[in-house]
């Protein structure tokens, strides 16, 4: 029987080769256009681009190319609000599909392994194997995607102190609040550039700047983007200094900068052996799964295999939850 599959799995193959080459240079491209460190707003405006395109290419959501129902739909909107925080211009139906073909590769390439005589035998191999490929891609997926909104959060938190100071300055010397979150936008880097940028747009398209603010807070899910936007906020409606306000929020904003490095600094240690006990066993049994699935088949028979299956992996749960909670500290 896997005889007459070899034409197929080698097709198959093949397309998943080329699906992963494609997820490789996007990858290698994104890293580089990251490395830039230019304003995106600017340079899209400089190439002849009109503030409405801008608009569209940088804020409002790509519709989605099948037909989705409401839970779905939601789905996708929170993987797009995601995604656009990672600086991923990809839509989550491509990368469901790089997923899945990657893991359809992986998998028939561990047929390919399979020493499984009889068809029952090589069935149960072939789904086992197939859960194990679907999920080490995922897994590697969601590392990837959260590993670079991470790093997008920390430049614009690493940035939004001295993008406070600009515009405190620019108040202080009479420019309005807009006009100094204009100078900020021209004057800061991304992503903090881009950003305030898009605020000055969507507040010259007729939104209320209380509003604008509002939404950079829900694009970029910064927690000093939202201690920025309810500031302002309260200050337009209750009165006061505006910029003793944004200086005393860069002062907080550099303590917990500074509290959270040192935190940071403290714990690496922990933090790192919790990555290393954490993704071990996950990757040590997906790889075993998906090359050489008779490995843990061959004992479904034991009477003894199932309970200390369910043994283990409370125990890992337990282990789990246990060790982020030692290295995850609120501050």
């Amino acid at each position: 029987m896997l005889q007459a599959l070899f034409p197929l799995i080698y097709v198959v193959v093949f397309v998943a080769v080329l699906l992963i080459v494609q997820a490789g240079a996007f990858m290698l491209f994104a890293s580089r256009d990251r490395r830039r460190g230019i304003n995106r707003r600017l340079e899209m405006l400089e190439s002849g681009m009109s503030p409405s395109d801008v608009d569209t290419v940088l804020i409002r959501k790509p519709t989605s190319p099948i037909a989705m129902g409401a839970r779905l739909s939601a789905m996708h909107d929170r993987a797009w609000i995601f995604f656009r925080q990672a600086r991923l211009s990809v839509s989550p139906v491509r990368v469901v599909a790089i997923v899945v073909g990657g893991s359809l590769g992986t998998w028939l390439l561990s047929l390919l392994l399979v020493r499984t005589g009889s068809a029952s035998g090589f069935a149960l191999n072939a789904t086992l194997s197939l859960a194990a490929s679907c999920a080490a891609w995922a897994l590697a997926a969601w590392v990837w995607i959260n590993r670079r909104r991470f790093k997008r959060m920390r430049i614009l938190e690493e940035q939004m102190p001295l993008a406070l100071d600009v515009i405190n300055r620019a108040i202080r010397a009479g420019h309005p609040v807009v006009s100094a979150v204009q100078l900020a936008a021209s004057e800061m880097g991304d992503p903090i550039g881009s950003e305030f940028g898009l605020i000055v747009d969507e507040t010259t398209y007729g939104m209320a700047f209380k509003d604008a603010l509002t939404s950079f807070a829900q694009r970029t899910g910064s927690p000093d983007a939202h201690f920025f936007a309810v500031s302002v906020g309260i200050q337009s409606e209750t009165g006061g200094n505006l910029a003793e306000i944004l200086a005393g929020l860069a002062t907080v904003i550099r303590g917990r900068g500074t509290l959270a490095k040192r935190v940071k600094a403290l714990s690496s240690e922990g933090r790192a052996s919790a990555l290393l006990l954490s993704a071990l066993p996950v990757m040590l049994v997906s790889s075993l799964f998906a090359m050489h699935p008779t490995f843990y088949t061959s004992k479904f028979s034991d009477p003894i295999f199932w309970p200390i299956v369910a043994g283990v992996s409370l125990l890992y749960v337990l282990g789990w939850v246990m060790i982020r909670r030692i290295v995850n500290f609120k501050y």
